[in-house]
C-alpha cells in the first residue's frame, strides 16, 4: 500500500521508484486529477528517467478512465509542460524529480492556464482522493493523442525577447544529461551562437554529475569549459530543465540574484512601473535596483506557488529566486530557466562588455549562500539566534518566512526545512569582514548543543 502522505509533498509529488511511487499510483493520481480538475483535456510531459516514460502512461491512463482526453506531450522539460498548459488552457502533469538523484521520480501538477497546484491550492485534497482507492470510471473514457508541443514552445519563447539584433556569441551549455539536452537546441536554433555542448545526451541515471546546478560541484564541469573554448558565456540547467545558473566568460558563477536584477531592468524598459517579486533571500540589491528603474519591488516567500501567486495578486511583471527559478508574466505566470537564458544572452549580444563588465553594476554586496545546520529542535535554535539580535539598536526582524533579522549593514535569514531537521541559514552584507561575524556568529548560536 503506497504512503501517500509521504510522497505529497509541499509543492508536488515525489518518491522512490517503485518502492514509493509506481504505475499504480500514477495511475491513481492521475485519475483524481481528473476529477478534481474536472477537465475535458489534461496534458502530460515526461523527463528522460527511465521510470518517466512508464509512469507518464499510466497517469494518462488514469485521467482517461476518469473522462479525460489526455495530450501526450512526450520528452520535454518542466517549463515545455507549463507551455502545454498556458497554449491549449487545460491542466497538466510533469513526471519528474527535477534534480533529485535517478532513483527518484514525482509529478508536478498545475491548473489550466500553468496555474500552481500546492498544498494550499489543490494537492492535499487530490492526496485524499487518489489515496482512497475508490476511482471515478466515466462513462466515456477520454482518448490519448501525441501532440508535439517543443516546436511551439520554442517559437514561443522567442517572441518573448528581442534577440534580432544580437552579435554572434560562443556559448557552453551544460545540460547535465537532462531535459536541456532536447530543448536547447530547438530554441537556439537560428540564432547566430555557437553552442559548446556538455552532456546532453538524454540518461536519467545522470553518469557526469548530479543535475543540480545550485551545487557548486556540479558547475565545475562548465567552468572549465567556459575558460577552455573561450565562451562568451556558460548555462546550466537541472533535469527538468526549469532552472538556470549562468557562469560568465572568466568561468565565474554568477548570483541568480545579479541575474534578477538584470532580467526585471530589462522589463521594466518594456514596462516602466510594473510590479517586480523577489523572494526574501534574494540580494537587497534587487530590490534597490527595481526602485531605481521606476519599477515597485514586492517581496515574498520562498516557493514557486508562493511566487506565482503574489505575481497574480499584483499582476506583477517578473519574478525571481535564488534558487535560479525565473518567472514571467508573460509565460502564464510560471518559472522558465530557458526564458531567463534567453534575457541574459539578449543582453550580452546587445552590447559589446564582456558579461562580467556587463553584470557589475548589478552586484553590490557579498553573500554566504545557503549553510544547512542540522539541529533537532529547530524551533529553539531559532529562538536563540532572535534573542541573541533583537533588541538591539537599528536591528529588525519579521517572520514572512522563518526569521529574517536586518541591520544596516548586513541581513540574514534562518529558515527550517520542511522535510529534514535542517536549518538553512542565508547571510548578505556591505562586505567580507561583517559577512564572515554574522555567519560565524550565528552558526556558533544554531549549532551550540547539537
Amino acid at each position: 500500500m503506497a504512503d501517500y502522505a509521504k510522497i505529497f509533498k509541499a509543492y508536488d509529488i515525489r518518491g522512490l521508484v517503485p518502492g514509493e511511487l509506481d504505475e499504480g499510483v500514477a495511475e491513481a493520481v492521475g485519475a483524481a486529477f481528473a476529477s478534481m480538475t474536472e477537465a475535458e483535456s489534461v496534458v502530460v510531459v515526461h523527463d528522460m528517467r527511465a521510470s518517466s516514460e512508464p509512469l507518464a502512461a499510466a497517469f494518462a491512463r488514469g485521467a482517461a478512465a476518469a473522462g479525460a482526453n489526455v495530450v501526450d506531450g512526450g520528452l520535454g522539460s518542466t517549463d515545455l509542460l507549463y507551455y502545454g498548459s498556458g497554449s491549449l488552457g487545460v491542466p497538466g502533469a510533469m513526471i519528474t524529480a527535477s534534480h533529485n538523484p535517478a532513483r527518484y521520480n514525482g509529478i508536478k501538477l498545475c491548473r489550466a492556464g500553468a496555474r500552481p497546484v500546492g498544498q494550499d491550492t489543490g494537492l492535499a485534497a487530490l492526496r485524499t482522493m487518489a489515496s482512497a482507492g475508490e476511482r471515478v470510471k466515466a462513462a466515456v473514457p477520454g482518448v490519448v493523442t501525441r501532440q508535439d508541443l517543443l516546436s511551439g514552445y520554442a517559437s514561443y519563447l522567442k517572441s518573448l525577447v528581442d534577440l534580432s539584433v544580437i552579435r554572434p556569441l560562443k556559448v557552453a551549455v551544460d545540460a547535465g544529461n537532462g531535459m536541456a539536452g532536447l530543448t536547447v537546441p530547438k530554441v537556439l536554433q537560428g540564432l547566430p551562437i555557437e553552442t559548446v555542448p556538455l552532456y546532453f545526451e538524454l540518461d536519467g541515471s545522470f553518469p557526469n554529475h548530479e543535475a543540480n546546478p545550485i551545487d557548486p560541484a556540479n558547475l565545475v564541469d562548465l567552468q572549465a569549459a567556459v575558460r577552455e573554448s573561450g565562451a562568451d558565456i556558460g548555462l546550466a540547467f537541472d533535469g527538468d530543465a526549469d532552472r538556470c545558473f549562468v557562469v560568465d566568460e572568466r568561468g565565474a558563477v554568477v548570483s541568480p540574484s545579479v541575474l534578477t536584477a538584470l532580467i526585471a531592468t530589462r522589463e521594466l524598459a518594456r514596462e516602466p512601473g510594473a510590479a517586480i517579486i523577489h523572494n526574501l533571500i534574494t540580494s537587497k540589491a534587487v530590490p534597490e535596483i527595481v526602485t531605481e528603474h521606476g519599477g515597485t519591488p514586492v517581496r515574498t516567500r520562498v516557493g514557486h506557488s508562493f511566487i506565482k501567486a503574489v505575481m497574480s495578486e499584483h499582476g506583477a511583471i517578473f519574478g525571481g529566486e535564488h534558487s535560479g527559478h525565473f518567472y514571467f508574466r508573460d509565460f502564464w505566470f510560471a518559472d522558465s530557466g530557458m526564458l531567463a537564458a534567453l534575457h541574459v544572452l539578449a543582453a550580452l549580444g546587445g552590447q559589446d562588455l564582456p558579461l562580467s563588465e556587463l553584470l557589475g553594476q548589478y552586484s553590490r554586496y557579498v553573500a554566504s549562500g545557503e549553510i544547512n545546520s542540522e539541529v533537532s529542535d529547530q524551533a529553539a535554535a531559532t529562538e536563540k539566534v532572535r534573542l541573541a539580535y533583537c533588541g538591539q539598536e537599528g536591528v529588525t526582524a519579521d517572520e514572512l518566512d522563518g526569521l529574517t533579522i536586518k541591520s544596516a549593514d548586513w541581513w540574514l535569514n534562518l529558515r527550517p526545512s520542511n522535510t529534514e531537521p535542517l536549518l538553512r541559514l542565508n547571510v548578505e552584507a556591505d562586505n567580507d569582514a561583517i559577512l564572515a561575524k554574522v555567519t560565524e556568529d550565528v552558526l556558533r548560536i544554531v549549532r551550540d548543543g547539537d
